[in-house]
């Protein structure tokens, strides 16, 4: 099966016209270049002089909610829902990416991929269709102007993406995807010949090759499909046709990485757990862990 990006890429244009868009697309259009000083640390950081720091705050809460981050922008702290560094830096021991061509998919805002630029890699490719998300990576990238790519594109459109990838990042989306194992294909048909997936998902514990399967929702997210042991994940990726597959860590998401802050609308980890019970969600289920995995194309 053949797929037109280009195509696809001249269709989600459009959505920058989408009433709840378009007035974020507006403000970026008056942003205003200055000089700047940026540290690529666990807070991004841009300093420098703003005209109108109290009008880029502004612009900057009209693109809530902020998921990824934080960043430091002149004065303005963007308290982002997630301290995103801690799964970073958890990371950041197994991967080096000087010259490759790396992807990130759901990138969201781009935290990740402008951490990455500390290894100097070829090139840096974010895919997330989402025009909110790509907007709050135009207003950060206004003032870092680097070459990251951003697509509007899903996982879906990897394997035909015009170029291979060395290393594909691929951080909390498995769990949202109906047929996780399709989605694991895909990111098999993107890597070059011994290529790299970095992965993390939720899991549950037990030495059994089962997965589970929520009725409605888990820890009140509803896209939520599966959430396999670790075993059943290891299958999953042998039926993707992964060559190795390394457990890297295993961790408890706690409020202290995830949490609700004034840049985020509605609630966060604090209210999907069990008020009486932390080890459990709200609908009971087993509360969320991660486990991170290397998988190479052989």
């Amino acid at each position: 099966m053949l797929m037109d990006l280009n195509e696809i890429r001249k269709e989600r244009q459009k959505w920058y016209n989408w009433k709840n868009i378009k007035p974020l697309r507006d403000a970026l259009a008056q942003l205003t270049k200055v000089d700047v000083d940026v540290t690529y640390g666990d807070v991004i950081k841009i300093q420098g002089n703003y005209p109108d720091t109290a009008k880029l705050k502004e612009t900057a809460k009209m693109m809530m909610p902020w998921r990824k981050g934080p960043f430091e922008l002149f004065d303005i702290f963007i308290d982002t829902e997630w301290k995103s560094y801690i799964k970073y830096n958890l990371l950041r021991p197994y991967f080096n990416l000087k010259d490759k061509v790396v992807a990130d998919i759901g990138c969201n805002n781009g935290y990740y991929l402008f951490r990455m630029q500390e290894d100097n890699p070829k090139k840096l490719v974010g895919f997330d269709p989402s025009a909110l998300y790509k907007t709050q990576f135009e207003f950060i990238n206004f003032f870092l102007n680097t070459d990251i790519v951003y697509e509007l594109l899903g996982v879906e459109h990897v394997e035909f993406y015009e170029e291979k990838f060395d290393t594909i990042f691929c951080l909390g989306v498995l769990y949202h995807r109906s047929d996780p194992v399709n989605m694991l294909k895909q990111l098999y048909k993107g890597l070059k010949k011994g290529g790299e997936v970095f992965l993390d998902t939720f899991y549950i514990e037990g030495e059994e090759d089962i997965a589970l399967t929520p009725k409605s929702t888990y820890s009140k997210i509803p896209n939520i499909y599966f959430v396999p042991t670790v075993n059943a994940l290891k299958n999953w990726c042998k039926r993707a046709k992964f060559d190795s597959f390394e457990v890297l860590r295993t961790s408890v998401t706690s409020t202290e990485e995830q949490r609700k802050t004034e840049w985020i609308e509605g609630q966060s980890l604090e209210a999907f757990l069990d008020p009486n019970d932390k080890t459990k969600t709200v609908e009971g289920y087993p509360a969320p862990k991660r486990v991170y995995v290397k998988l190479t194309k052989g």
